[in-house]
């Protein structure tokens, strides 16, 4: 049975779960998975900025092509009797002296049957990575960081306003309290509350709390490491920045020194896709 993990599959994590427990420990996510997803879309988008395809055929849909080579890693293009030359996601199986595949399995219920066609013959395979994986494992891992960075800046604003600590002798009072408080934090210019709110000197019966807001408060810092992991993930991309602050003592030079790390996986990336491409024109006399 496959790890589903080493697929490339975007799968949602209790579905990876219950597909590995009998084979691994399960694997640890984040907990708001609506705000993984954001940035999982928002860090693949940027990977589809840096790749632009020229000549692709007016039948094909863009989007499908690209969401399916950079997610599942790869796209078979086979000509077929109804469609004519089109991109189809597949699986692989076969291998040949050098342990690669030989044959793609495409299933699509609207083509006649299952296609098995021969790679590099009957069809071409379209990969962005030697290792025919996918760019899915770089999105979700900085996906799950950045969430959990954007989780702690919420926690910590929460944490960072000012608090009250309100000591009562009964439900009603606290209920009273809690009224008090809503009236309060909602705007209003005044607050009508019972004397048993005071205590018999006339003190009020409750005391603020954790005053030391500055101490506590570590949004701007979280922000600043939320930058920092959105610079990382552009230079494992192959997107252009700068991706070190500029303080005293570092030159321009250590600066621009970044080009070389962001240009390195994108030109894997570049050339094999373009061996595909090159392939995919030979076979079909495509541009």
């Amino acid at each position: 049975m496959k790890n589903i993990l080493q697929s490339g599959i975007p799968a949602a994590y209790d579905y990876m779960n219950v597909y590995n427990a009998s084979l691994q420990p399960s694997t640890v996510h984040v907990s708001n998975t609506g705000l993984s997803f954001y940035f999982q879309r928002y860090l693949l988008q940027k990977i589809l900025s840096v790749f632009e395809f020229d000549n692709i055929p007016k039948h094909w849909s863009k989007s499908y092509f690209e969401y399916t080579l950079f997610i599942f890693g790869f796209c078979a293009v086979v000509r077929t009797d109804k469609y004519g030359v089109i991109p189809q996601h597949c699986s692989l199986y076969g291998y040949n002296v050098f342990y690669q595949p030989t044959n793609a399995i495409i299933s699509n219920p609207l083509l006649k049957g299952i296609l098995q066609p021969k790679i590099g013959s009957e069809c071409s395979l379209i990969k962005i990575q030697p290792d025919y994986g996918s760019c899915w494992d770089i999105v979700s891992h900085y996906a799950d960081l950045m969430t959990l960075s954007i989780e702690a800046l919420g926690v910590n604003l929460v944490n960072s306003k000012l608090a009250y600590v309100f000591a009562s002798e009964s439900k009603t009072a606290a209920e009273s309290f809690k009224k008090m408080y809503d009236q309060i934090a909602s705007g209003e210019p005044a607050s009508f509350v019972d004397k048993n709110l005071f205590d018999e000197n006339g003190d009020p019966r409750w005391m603020s709390f954790n005053q030391n807001l500055k101490q506590n408060y570590i949004a701007d810092e979280i922000l600043q490491d939320l930058a920092k992991l959105d610079s990382r993930f552009n230079t494992d991309v192959g997107i252009p920045n700068v991706n070190i602050a500029k303080k005293s003592g570092v030159s321009d030079n250590e600066i621009a020194s970044n080009n070389i790390d962001t240009k390195a996986k994108a030109s894997i990336w570049l050339e094999s896709i373009r061996e595909g491409l090159e392939e995919t024109n030979r076979l079909f006399g495509l541009d």
